[in-house]
């Protein structure tokens, strides 16, 4: 039985790590070129656009909680996790291509239509394949520094694949005479590429024995209400929805800030995999940082770099010097690699301090209600800023022969693309900084509830002063 101290093996953590390349790299894809694809390519307006991703996150709060009940009690011979890992590999590709398949019809309609269907069956399977992979980290150690070693491997492979996508993708299609066929190229390659490594985190990485026990009977308050109970769980909630509002809010926008504000819109997948470049580099700092004081520490110090760096974007015009840019991007990606990494390494703890309330593991519930919140911050961040670019008078580019021709945008439009890009992420975050401060579970605590928790699965007594004293704190 695993130990407080207990060590993971590379292989393991590599296992578990590399499965973050669908996670991290198709969101990635997706905040980037996923708006720019339906107004450019397809061709739907942006508000029609937006609507589609809002209308995908209203169908993901019906389904998202209830895939999380039914991994919780599935039992099979493969854990409760992995089986939906090992199903998930044809899926995630298949869906992956249809999401970027640029439909053709005279019918604006029937794009929309067919936009929606295949978002809303991409998201189906982004539910199902990353609540139970998030689900499966907790129960790989119950150290609280390993379980950050083990989210440093994820973020890395999940920032490393976000470079890619950052990257790469326009690069594919420009390979391509006709927008259409470079398009679809780019779907299979990246489709690809996030399906296949999850043969390896099914094949490394094993489901805790103790953890496998039938559950309670099941309840609507137990599934949709008992994990709002827990005031550790609701700060981190906060704290990760603020932070990838702000994120995904800069990342929707991005695209559309460099090329048609800075006129540098070659130069968008560099600037674009700079600022990634620098996420991953800062990981070791993080992780050390976190050490040597706390998660929520490393989370604040994260966001308060982003903050501040964001305003400099003031700085930041067309006749700026090359370096400007890109030091500017390399800089916001010191602040985001602090939220990113350490949001990842507090969730494995939060089913920890459910149980000291509950006496039952629920990975499922909390990664599947995490995995919706994201999900619909991120569709209110994206449809926010394509109700923007609408009211501003976007002008999409013109189609000529297969090639996009960019058309002038007027200086109400690039007002409101400057200011959008930077107070929208710098107010939410500020929200993300507060919760963080006065997050409850210090690296003390977890030591004192990992002792409770381990007296109660081995049938010891448990000390009930200290169990009350933790459960007023960490729950409320």
């Amino acid at each position: 039985m695993n130990q407080e101290g207990e060590q993971l093996t590379f292989w393991q953590k590599l296992g578990y790590g590399v499965g973050d390349i669908f996670g991290g790299g198709s969101g990635t894809l997706i905040n980037f070129f996923y708006l720019v694809f339906l107004t450019d390519v397809v061709r739907i307006n942006p508000a029609s656009a937006g609507t589609v991703i809002l209308v995908s996150k209203i169908y993901d709060s019906v389904t998202d909680p209830i895939e999380g009940v039914i991994s919780d009690r599935t039992r099979t011979r493969l854990g409760r996790r992995r089986p939906y890992l090992l199903a998930g590999i044809f899926f995630v590709f298949l869906s992956f291509y249809l999401m970027f398949f640029p439909i053709q019809s005279e019918s604006e309609t029937a794009r929309f239509a067919f936009v929606l269907l295949t978002y809303l069956f991409f998201s189906t399977v982004v539910s199902i394949v990353m609540l139970n992979y998030n689900a499966l980290q907790p129960e790989l150690s119950l150290d609280y520094n390993e379980r950050t070693a083990l989210t440093s491997f994820r973020i890395f492979f999940s920032t490393v694949s976000s470079i890619l996508c950052a990257v790469l993708p326009m690069e594919i299609i420009k390979a391509f005479p006709d927008v259409r066929s470079g398009w679809m190229a780019m779907a299979t390659v990246f489709g690809l590429l996030f399906a296949v490594p999850f043969i390896a985190t099914v094949l490394v990485t094993r489901e805790r024995a103790e953890f496998q026990k039938p559950p309670r009977p099941f309840s609507w308050k137990q599934a949709f209400l008992e994990p709002f109970q827990v005031r550790t769980f609701v700060f981190v909630l906060f704290m990760y929805v603020t932070a990838f509002s702000a994120f995904d809010a800069v990342s929707s926008i991005v695209v559309y800030y460099i090329k048609t504000y800075l006129g540098r819109g070659e130069e968008v997948s560099f600037v674009l995999g700079t600022l990634l470049v620098s996420q991953v580099l800062s990981l070791p700092f993080y992780q050390h940082l976190s050490r040597r004081t706390s998660k929520p520490r490393a989370y604040i110090v994260g966001a308060v770099v982003f903050v501040v760096v964001m305003f400099f974007s003031f700085l930041i015009t067309p006749a700026s010097p090359q370096f400007a840019v890109y030091l500017f991007a390399a800089l916001v990606g010191l602040g985001t690699g602090g939220v990113v990494m350490m949001v990842y390494a507090i969730f494995p703890d939060i089913p920890d301090v459910d149980e000291l309330r509950f006496g039952e593991r629920r990975e499922g519930i909390f990664s599947a209600l995490t995995t919706f919140t994201r999900k619909v911050s991120s569709a209110l961040a994206t449809f926010f800023v394509a109700q923007m670019l609408a009211i501003a008078g976007y002008i999409p580019p013109l189609e000529v022969e297969g090639k996009l021709i960019e058309q002038v945008q007027t200086p109400q439009f690039i007002l409101t693309l400057r200011l959008v890009f930077i107070f929208l992420p710098v107010v939410l975050i500020t929200f993300g900084i507060y919760f963080a401060s006065r997050f409850p579970l210090s690296v003390e605590r977890h030591r004192r509830l990992e002792a409770i928790l381990e007296q109660a699965r081995n049938g010891e007594s448990v000390n009930e002063n200290e169990k009350r004293q933790l459960t007023k704190l960490l729950i409320g």
